[in-house]
């Protein structure tokens, strides 16, 4: 793996951190994690946010979403959540270290993956729709798309989270607020004595 060769490589590296290979190899599955998280994360933000404004749901915005009862303790939560995503992590970690050594279902032996690259399973349950095979091509254009889509969610969740620091409420409130005033409620607003 060459870091031209690499799905969203524009050439950019000034620290250097793609010259050292095994590195490499890690840091691109940290990039694929990340920005699957921060898409999920964004659409996470928005859209309930969007909903909520609109009438259709009644969530408690992101930020204090911590703050809300739910159905067991927290302790217990974050056992479940350990256990679940310390398998599936175990299981990424595997298939960094060695290629293909996770592509037999440990639950139904008979149900293998083949032909997947590290970091894109495919099958039923994670390319339903067969978008991560055809020509290579198109599938590194795909790849590019969810590198660049992702990179900007990350983006978008850090400025949401600012907003949230800085004015209290979400991104889709903030963007009604500088629409409803856009000479006043503006990024610089949040810096200026009230």
């Amino acid at each position: 793996m060459t870091i031209c060769s690499l799905p969203g490589d524009f050439g950019f590296d000034p620290l250097g951190l793609g010259s050292e290979p095994e590195l490499l190899k890690w840091f691109v599955q940290a990039e694929i994690v990340h920005c699957r998280w921060a898409m999920l994360g964004a659409a996470g933000i928005f859209i309930p946010e969007a909903l909520t404004k609109a009438g259709i749901l009644n969530t408690p915005s992101w930020y204090t979403a911590g703050e809300a009862e739910y159905f067991a303790d927290p302790t217990t939560l974050f056992i479940v959540e350990l256990i679940f995503l310390g398998w599936a992590e175990g299981r990424r970690w595997a298939d960094i270290i060695k290629p293909g050594s996770v592509n037999t279902d440990p639950i139904f032996p008979n149900n293998k993956l083949t032909g997947t690259d590290v970091g894109y399973p495919g099958g039923f349950w994670f390319d339903p729709l067969g978008w991560g095979s055809g020509s290579p091509e198109k599938v590194k254009e795909l790849r590019t798309k969810e590198i660049k889509n992702g990179r900007l969610a990350m983006l978008a969740v850090m400025g949401a989270w600012f907003q949230a620091v800085y004015t209290g409420t979400g991104p889709i409130d903030n963007l009604a607020a500088h629409l409803a005033d856009p000479g006043h409620n503006t990024i610089f607003a949040a810096f200026l004595s009230k």
